[in-house]
Formats: C-alpha cells, sequence, structure tokens
C-alpha cells in the first residue's frame, strides 16, 4: 500500500468534537469517490502523548495501490472537489505521503 497520512487539527472557533463530526461526516462524503482509494483508517485524537505533540484533532490514512495510484488520485476531479469543500476552513494539517510497510501484526 502506498498512504496519504493526513494530521489535521480544528479552527479556534471549533470544538474537537465539531470538527471530528464534520470530518468523518460532511467531509468524508465528499472524499469517499477518489479514484483508486482502497482503504480509509481515521483516527480522533484524545490526547498528545507529549506537550510538543499537542494541538491535533485528527489523523486520517489513505491507502493506494502504489504511489502511481496516489498521485492519480490527487490529480483528480474528486480530490480538487475535497480540496473545494475544505475551502476557507482555517484548521491547520500536515499532509504525508509515503510506502506502507507492515512492522508487526498480533
Amino acid at each position: 500500500m502506498f498512504n496519504l497520512a493526513l494530521l489535521a487539527a480544528r479552527p479556534s472557533d471549533w470544538t474537537h468534537e465539531q470538527f471530528i463530526t464534520w470530518w468523518r461526516g460532511e467531509h468524508a462524503e465528499v472524499t469517499y469517490p477518489l479514484p483508486g482509494l482502497r482503504a480509509w483508517r481515521h483516527t480522533a485524537v484524545s490526547s498528545a502523548l507529549e506537550p510538543r505533540s499537542e494541538g491535533w484533532d485528527g489523523l486520517s490514512v489513505l491507502s493506494f495501490d502504489d504511489e502511481a495510484a496516489a498521485r492519480a488520485a490527487l490529480a483528480s476531479e474528486e480530490w480538487q472537489a475535497a480540496i473545494t469543500h475544505v475551502g476557507s476552513m482555517r484548521g491547520k494539517r500536515i499532509a504525508l505521503l509515503g510506502d506502507e510497510r507492515e512492522m508487526f501484526r498480533a
């Protein structure tokens, strides 16, 4: 798998619950049609492990077969629709792309 990982924080005038509800609901509906999307996992951050990790509300990992499929999704009209939907929300994010390797499974 090749992943797009997004770490996001809400706008200052939104609650954590409001942001997670928006992300998993209204925004997810716009994102599901991404071409080549194989899996999508979302974590609502409940606490930071340490002070330098504070300030984030959620982590999304969108998975594709390979880098070419991920890049094609990012070049698609569907991705543009998802970006447009975010609009001027004023939250912050970190977006990263990378190859996934399973390191352990119980």
